[in-house]
């Protein structure tokens, strides 16, 4: 078979070539992260998240897992345009899948003065930072928060 520049290709080549094209066309899968609800984490910090700050896509959903008793997720700012911001029954896994980019803070009720915060980054857009710097915070979440934004 000729190609457009004259050369030969093979058939195979050509299925390869309109696999990519299709496969291309395919929308996107939305991924999953999981989050654990700690005590204790690795690093020796107490009531935390695994991780402070999480990046997904438009689309992906982040589950939260309790690995110790006493902790939730309560989202406290989100980007503009989110009527109810949710949150989840104590001690229960909680899942959430994020359809709009921009930053979400959320806390651990019982432990939000203790620090127990985390942040998750959508999409890269982080337009509502300053919004978000500004949500009340208590107690270990104020420095917290202000170092996690530090680093977007």
């Amino acid at each position: 078979m000729k190609n457009f520049i004259g050369g030969t290709i093979g058939v195979s080549t050509l299925i390869a070539i309109l696999g990519l094209v299709f496969l291309s066309s395919l929308p996107a899968i939305a991924g999953t992260v999981s989050v654990d609800m700690l005590n204790k984490r690795a690093d020796g910090q107490k009531m935390v998240y695994s991780q402070d700050v999480v990046n997904v896509k438009v689309g992906d959903t982040i589950t939260w897992i309790p690995k110790s008793k006493g902790h939730n997720v309560h989202f406290i700012s989100a980007p503009d345009g989110i009527a109810k911001l949710p949150k989840s029954k104590m001690n229960k896994q909680f899942s959430f899948t994020f359809e709009r980019a921009g930053i979400y803070l959320y806390q651990c009720t019982p432990h939000k003065a203790m620090g127990m915060i985390g942040l998750v980054v959508v999409g890269g857009d982080t337009a509502n930072k300053k919004v978000v710097s500004k949500t009340k915070v208590f107690g270990k979440s104020k420095k917290k928060l202000k170092k996690m934004l530090g680093t977007l």
